[in-house]
């Protein structure tokens, strides 16, 4: 038989979090006074972090919910959530009796906007159930639907990555020089995954490229240590031409490169001359 919580005046119940980063890190947050540690993570005591009312439907309409707090905790940083690093993060709400560690997780969804003002945070919460609105029926294009390397494309994205070590980087402008780069132009549109340094984890977009080096889609920082590491990742510009010629993998290409648009269908005849 399940507990029923809050069914008394006094009860040793508190709320708990846990946020899932997609660079791997897991954190627990609590509304008790003390530390409570349970299933393996260590959640800290944050009475200033509050969910909203969770309010779970049987409809189809997703069950969003709100969480805010102060900025007290090294892992929830100004920084941190200026690096995107808490973007798209998976989330767990729920109740706990802090005497004998009995819990109920009440939601689970992702984070969706994440606001900072004056020391605080908000963040608002998707369901599970906002996966459903996601139209699962592909559209007609003349580029490629399918993600670089994905399933879809079939492709190895081993082969067209690269281990390599950063030798200069311009915090303001965002560039990131290595030495001398065999065909750059491949790298636009392409990744740069951090595994040293303050960005650890974070993947930036390449929107240019030299012989050089690259430059990346986000602001870097100024304590970036010398010699660190990143994985260079090419990119792709979902055409056929790029797919077949630089690639040879059309027979995967995911569109529809010679179906006529939409100016030809609604074309009125025309007279011979």
């Amino acid at each position: 038989m399940s507990r029923v919580y809050f069914r008394d005046e006094l009860e040793s119940v508190a709320t708990f979090w846990r946020i899932f980063r997609n660079d791997g890190v897991a954190l627990g947050f609590t509304s008790h006074n003390r530390d409570i540690v349970f299933e393996g993570l260590l959640h800290r005591a944050a009475p200033g972090m509050l969910p909203s009312a969770i309010r779970l439907t049987a409809e189809l309409e997703a069950d969003d919910v709100e969480v805010t707090g102060v900025l007290s905790h090294d892992s929830i940083s100004s920084e941190d959530l200026r690096n995107s690093r808490f973007d798209g993060a998976r989330v767990a709400i729920g109740v706990i009796d802090w005497t004998t560690l009995e819990s109920k997780t009440l939601f689970n969804g992702e984070l969706g906007d994440v606001g900072e003002e004056t020391g605080s945070f908000a963040a608002g919460l998707q369901s599970a159930k906002a996966g459903l609105a996601i139209d699962t029926v592909p559209r007609t294009s003349p580029t490629c639907r399918a993600k670089f390397c994905d399933p879809s494309c079939k492709l190895n994205i081993n082969q067209f990555s690269r281990l390599v070590r950063i030798a200069s980087n311009h915090s303001t402008t965002g560039r990131l020089s290595f030495g001398n780069i065999a065909a750059p132009l491949n790298l636009l549109g392409g990744t740069v995954r951090w595994i040293d340094g303050p960005h650890a984890g974070i993947s930036m977009q390449i929107i240019d490229a030299d012989a050089q080096g690259v430059i990346v889609d986000q602001q870097l920082a100024e304590t970036i240590p010398p010699d660190c590491r990143i994985f260079l990742r090419e990119g792709c510009d979902h055409t056929l031409e790029t797919c077949a010629n630089r690639f040879g993998n059309a027979v995967n290409f995911q569109g529809e490169p010679f179906l006529p648009g939409n100016d030809f269908l609604t074309r009125y005849p025309s007279g011979a001359s």
